[in-house]
């Protein structure tokens, strides 16, 4: 059957230079969404929007280059203003940037464990700024790529750095895990979602073998169809919804979540 078109739905994928990110844009931008790429410098976003004309025969008129570096919560909130001015109606927000945690313990200029900031914390103020938005007509909605590993995780309150103890395993699947408890923040309808264990460069995280990025990235883009009925906060197992760890709809952890986020990005924005 064929794709039923999205022409003029405007999606925002973050991190999309690479992977299922570029991925999402390619099958979004191919059913005539426009789509704002995201990626890490300029050149990087320029360079994914090229790729996507030049070998998948994408229009240019549907695509918007943008950078922010998810290290910087400066450039992130500058991300999210031009957006908001260029594009004051946004459909679909797509959270899918993310790092694997590294060996060692890493912080960002804005104080934070690099993976907790690029995975969740970028992701959580660029929601934020995006609201009026991702509100200002009926339907908007963010979809959040998120991982079967949320499950493995525990959010460390009183340490959420990490500072104490260590391990890019448990960093990883923190910052999973508090973009699945993000979901269930009822101030925009969300969701997320596990593509599956797919060849990207997180792979090593999970296994040898994988699904191909286009594979993970058809279940993403099933989520932001508008012809596709999500429940608000759900988590989905690539086209399955399914129960999320327990702990990622409990209300006292998605109030303190919130809370902590919103303390750890206000500190330095």
């Amino acid at each position: 059957m064929p794709s039923a078109s999205l022409s003029g739905r405007t999606v925002l994928v973050t991190g999309a230079t690479s992977g299922i990110g570029w991925e999402t844009a390619r099958q979004l931008a191919e059913r005539g969404a426009t789509v704002l790429v995201h990626g890490r410098t300029a050149e990087e976003a320029q360079a994914a929007t090229d790729k996507l004309i030049a070998t998948a025969g994408i229009d240019a008129p549907l695509l918007c280059a943008f950078a922010a570096d998810f290290t910087r919560l400066e450039e992130v909130e500058h991300l999210a203003h031009r957006i908001v001015e260029e594009h004051p109606h946004l459909d679909v927000l797509v959270n899918n940037a993310g790092m694997a945690a590294p060996e060692r313990h890493t912080v960002t200029a804005d104080g934070n464990e690099i993976a907790f900031q690029v995975n969740f914390l970028a992701h959580y103020l660029l929601t934020g700024l995006l609201e009026p938005a991702l509100t200002s007509e009926p339907g908007g909605r963010v979809v959040s790529v998120s991982s079967s590993l949320h499950r493995t995780a525990s959010i460390q309150w009183n340490d959420p750095n990490r500072a104490r103890s260590y391990s890019r395993l448990a960093a990883y699947a923190q910052a999973q895990l508090a973009l699945t408890v993000f979901a269930a923040d009822p101030r925009v309808t969300a969701v997320s979602v596990h593509p599956g264990i797919c060849e990207t460069a997180l792979l090593p995280l999970y296994a040898h073998h994988g699904a191909t990025p286009a594979e993970g990235a058809a279940h993403v883009v099933r989520l932001c169809d508008p012809a596709t009925e999500i429940v608000n906060g759900a988590y989905y197992d690539r086209d399955k919804r399914v129960d999320p760890a327990p702990s990622a709809t409990e209300p006292r952890t998605v109030k303190r979540l919130n809370k902590l986020a919103s303390l750890l990005v206000r500190q330095n924005t």
